[in-house]
């Protein structure tokens, strides 16, 4: 079995972070890990509150991964201040994981801001380096672009852009924009589109960590770059998509949907005979 480490902050409520990555690893069969660098007291309405883990904790929880288990991937996801992110990439260059996928989280889906204002240097300068494959929502490609975005072809610019800081790959994500969800991703020499229908639901919280962790597993599995955003793409399109209304706020996708339609009602239904 492959094995896909998360570091990124926790979510109590369950839509997001850790607990999304991990419920994204375990749907596409790989075994998840993780190291928490913030716990976040949030809910499906708002952000009440934020403790940051220290970087010598971060740095000791990589440890007890890599010196052990080891990982066939990496994803990253929230890193909130500069410390967080020199403890992670000092630890991502030590270890030299084959695969890293990092999604730059900025903001809560409520709009809290998750990463200091003046860490986005900082992320650019050690994060993306170690990065194979980056997956910006628009404001966080604006944001490390230093451009605005307003149509496709600005997303192309900005993919092309980021890539020339020091990340392998780009995939920039269209679910801010108006109209079909278009993601952009630049390989480092093609732009390669990948549009789908809007669906229509305020329950996407958790919707860029889930995809980045798809993201991760399907390299892990051995699929290429463009192979694993067009399956990680169709992955969190259905848990969108079969997403639930639980909180008062926006709801978190369904990571499990497929399974609860086929798996586990197939094991009730052997279980009843």
């Amino acid at each position: 079995m492959k094995k896909v480490l998360s570091v990124a902050g926790s979510d109590c409520s369950g839509g997001a972070g850790i607990q999304a990555d991990l419920k994204t690893f375990a749907a596409h069969g790989v075994f998840g890990m993780s190291v928490i660098v913030s716990v976040v007291a949030e809910n499906t309405s708002r952000v009440i509150g934020i403790q940051n883990v220290t970087a010598d904790m971060i740095e000791k929880q990589m440890d007890a991964v890599f010196e052990d288990i080891g990982a066939d991937a990496v994803k990253i996801g929230m890193l909130p201040e500069p410390e967080s992110m020199e403890a992670v990439a000092g630890k991502i260059r030590q270890y030299r994981p084959p695969i890293v996928v990092t999604d730059p989280v900025m903001y809560a889906k409520n709009g809290c801001p998750l990463m200091a204002e003046e860490a986005v240097d900082t992320l650019i300068k050690t994060i993306l380096p170690i990065s194979d494959i980056l997956t910006p929502n628009i404001p966080e490609a604006e944001k490390i672009a230093g451009m605005k975005i307003t149509c496709v072809k600005d997303m192309e610019m900005a993919a092309r852009k980021i890539c020339g800081m020091g990340s392998r790959a780009v995939v920039v994500k269209g679910g801010h924009a108006l109209g079909s969800a278009l993601d952009v991703l630049y390989d480092g020499k093609e732009f390669f589109h990948f549009d789908t229908e809007r669906i229509e639901t305020k329950n996407t919280h958790g919707t860029g960590c889930t995809f980045s962790s798809a993201v991760a597993a399907w390299l892990a599995k051995g699929k290429d770059i463009r192979e694993a955003v067009s399956l990680a793409k169709d992955y969190v399109t259905a848990a969108i998509k079969h997403s639930l209304s639980i909180g008062k706020g926006n709801g978190p996708t369904h990571h499990f949907w497929q399974m609860y339609q086929s798996g586990l009602c197939e094991m009730e239904r052997e279980e009843a005979e």
